[in-house]
């Protein structure tokens, strides 16, 4: 099995949760040459990592006539997906008719993986899902958890030099709005936090998208006498570096909070209206905490305190 290429859309959370697919490749058949196509900025993940050689960008309109029946497909686009000998491809395709283009440009052996999980009973790991289908491949994941060494980043620079205690992330967004908790509330927690251990520092992560919504957060921590460094804006592969580093992650459901799963941080994730059994990441070192009622706001800060273990990331665990 020379080339192998996998076709990954979605979102960061999607991808990271196919990224234990693409390492059970990279282990199994190291000398095999390993291909992203997908979404440069997220994608970057498996091959700063050294679970993909290379990406290529989804992002291409010649694409669009491979979901079209009977139509006249690029050339260059099947001379290049003809090329590998594999195409695992993730891409919601109900009526085949990318499957059946593929075949059309000269792929051979594609193995059609699900866009998204199961989310009915018996709950399984959306991150066993996606690899489920490599099994046609005679390739088996047994252990779907992440520890990855993204590599180092100025940015890095940006964390206090001298840690004199832990250094606790929290990325405060998520993708929609249903599943975040209020600021307020992340506020008492970190107070709380602060108040065990006063050598506590606070490392406040957002998107570029998020900055408007954050600013407001970052005006309430200001009105505390909380110590925090707000990074905004920073590619995820930095991210990922960042998580590394850090004693413990504090986050919702979200892609983010799976990049600091993936980098092998521990943490606590508040969970809404997703079931955590499903889209929760699989790490012996995230816990998570699910609202009873399917809403965030249904957690209180007291079961917060309660859930997260100072012995966790006391004394400072930092790397």
């Amino acid at each position: 099995m020379g080339r192998i290429l996998f076709i990954r859309g979605g979102a960061v959370g999607d991808f990271i949760l196919t990224m234990p697919a693409i390492r059970l490749v990279r282990e199994t058949l190291p000398e095999t040459e390993i291909e992203i196509l997908g979404y440069p900025s997220i994608a970057e993940l498996a091959v700063a990592t050294g679970l993909a050689d290379r990406v290529r960008s989804i992002e291409d309109a010649r694409l669009a006539t491979f979901f079209a029946p009977g139509a006249k497909l690029d050339p260059d686009w099947c001379a290049y997906l003809a090329g590998f000998d594999v195409v695992v491809s993730y891409l919601y395709d109900p009526d085949g008719y990318f499957a059946g283009n593929l075949k059309v440009a000269g792929v051979e052996t594609l193995v059609a993986c699900p866009f998204r999980p199961v989310e009915d009973a018996p709950f399984v790991p959306a991150a066993l899902q996606f690899a489920k289908p490599l099994e046609q491949l005679a390739l088996f994941l047994d252990d779907a958890a992440l520890s990855l060494d993204y590599p180092a980043t100025p940015v890095l620079a940006s964390l206090p030099a001298e840690k004199a205690g832990p250094l606790i992330a929290l990325h405060p967004g998520s993708g929609s709005p249903k599943k975040n908790w209020s600021f307020e509330a992340w506020v008492e927690v970190l107070t709380g936090l602060h108040a065990g251990n006063q050598k506590t520092h606070f490392l406040i992560t957002s998107g570029e998208a998020e900055e408007s919504v954050i600013s407001q957060f970052c005006a309430l921590l200001d009105e505390s006498p909380l110590p925090y460094t707000h990074l905004s804006g920073h590619r995820l592969v930095d991210l990922g570096a960042i998580y590394r580093q850090v004693d413990y992650f504090l986050g919702h459901d979200s892609g983010v909070s799976h990049l600091a799963a993936s980098a092998g941080a521990a943490g606590l994730l508040l969970f809404g209206p997703t079931n955590p059994k499903i889209w929760a990441p699989v790490s012996a070192r995230m816990k998570v905490l699910r609202s009873a009622n399917g809403s965030p706001a249904g957690i209180s800060v007291a079961e917060v305190l309660e859930a997260i273990d100072p012995e966790s990331y006391s004394p400072p665990l930092r790397r």
